[in-house]
């Protein structure tokens, strides 16, 4: 079973939680979409049905999956979201006009095939190439947000040889694009930060984490960036000011 390590000395059950977490934060499987069956993830990943069982039973109590009666177990919609305003910032943006000084760590850079999840966030074919960026950033050495980008290589040709430690991300889309960023569709969700994001961001694997999903686009309507944004709740706090 290669997904799991035999000196992992977690749970059984503790290991399938974050197999199947670790499917769903980096978007293999979809929101409303169905996971696998007890009997497939036995199949998949050679363990006994009570361990499996036990392992999703621990992901519905935690928010992210929920079965439903002869249907199958289906991977949550959030219920918070927020279609942001005309005043759209990046985070580095925001940062930078509060004074805050910081550091962008690429840590993970990619080109991948958009699968039909992605295909459909981006407006895209199956099988597209598309480039996966896994940023982390640093205040006074600590990590305070992990962003995850999958961006649209079609709208942006020649994005993927920016140096994304020095030009932000809306940056490098508008000058690539030649459009400006236009609209964010956010969606807020509280998570457990999950082994792999956990490592980024100096964490806990259960501690909580504020992650915010968003859809980016440019001004003709172009889907351009799906990712997410992790922020550790201990270190960040999100203050938004509106008027009516």
């Amino acid at each position: 079973m290669s997904d799991f390590e035999k000196k992992d000395t977690s749970l059984l059950y503790v290991q399938v939680a974050d197999y199947v977490r670790e499917k769903i934060y980096s978007k293999e499987w979809g929101v409303d979409e169905r996971i696998p069956s007890e009997h497939e993830l036995m199949a998949m990943l050679h363990l006994s049905r009570g361990t499996v069982q036990k392992g999703i039973r621990s992901l519905v109590e935690e928010g992210l999956l929920v079965q439903q009666r002869g249907r199958g177990t289906f991977v949550i919609q959030p219920v918070m979201a927020r279609p942001s305003g005309n005043k759209l910032h990046s985070f580095a943006e925001s940062m930078t006009e509060q004074g805050v000084n910081f550091i962008t760590k690429v840590v993970d850079r990619r080109m991948g095939k958009a699968n039909r999840v992605c295909a459909q966030f981006l407006e895209i074919n199956e099988g597209d190439p598309y480039l996966y960026l896994m940023r982390v950033r640093f205040v006074a050495e600590e990590p305070v947000m992990l962003i995850e980008s999958r961006i649209n290589l079609k709208a942006c040709p020649g994005l993927e040889s920016a140096d994304f430690e020095k030009e932000s991300l809306f940056c490098a889309v508008e000058r690539t694009s030649g459009q400006k960023v236009g609209t964010a569709e956010m969606t807020y969700s509280a998570r457990a930060a999950g082994k792999r994001r956990g490592r980024w961001l100096e964490c806990g694997e259960r501690s909580p984490v504020l992650d915010l999903d968003q859809l980016v686009r440019l001004e003709d309507g172009t889907p351009v960036e799906w990712g997410s944004v992790w922020l550790p709740a201990n270190r960040c706090v999100i203050n938004c000011t509106t008027t009516r």
